[in-house]
């Protein structure tokens, strides 16, 4: 990969590794609520979305081809989780929601810029 095309993916790595320490950091305060089988679906999708993340800033930082896809498929995760995240009022929720938020603008960007 040129590094110019690497310095054109800044923002989105930033945003994806960004949004993957956020939905961590959420998974696990949520465990830590009185009642975790509320926070399920939560938990569930703060996991799938900082795996995404992290493997969309692994493709890019490698120069993948398949980046743009994983990109495009990580904006759908992080929408999916900043839409749960939203619904709870817990500090900690609504941080991570903004941060998948944001990830899905970068990530959107991205797929849609090198397509």
């Amino acid at each position: 990969m040129s590094h110019e095309k690497y310095e054109e993916y800044q923002d989105c790595i930033a945003a994806c590794h960004a949004c993957a320490v956020a939905c961590n950091h959420c998974a696990a305060c949520c465990l830590q609520e009185p009642d975790v089988k509320a926070m399920a679906r939560c938990i569930a999708l703060d996991s799938d979305c900082a795996q995404i993340c992290e493997l969309a800033v692994a493709f890019m930082s490698g120069g993948s081809d398949y980046s743009p896809a994983v990109c495009a498929l990580c904006a759908d995760i992080c929408r999916a989780c900043g839409q749960e995240c939203a619904r709870h009022d817990m500090d900690y929720c609504q941080q991570c929601a903004e941060a998948c938020f944001r990830c899905e603008h970068e990530c959107r960007n991205m797929a849609e810029a090198t397509v």
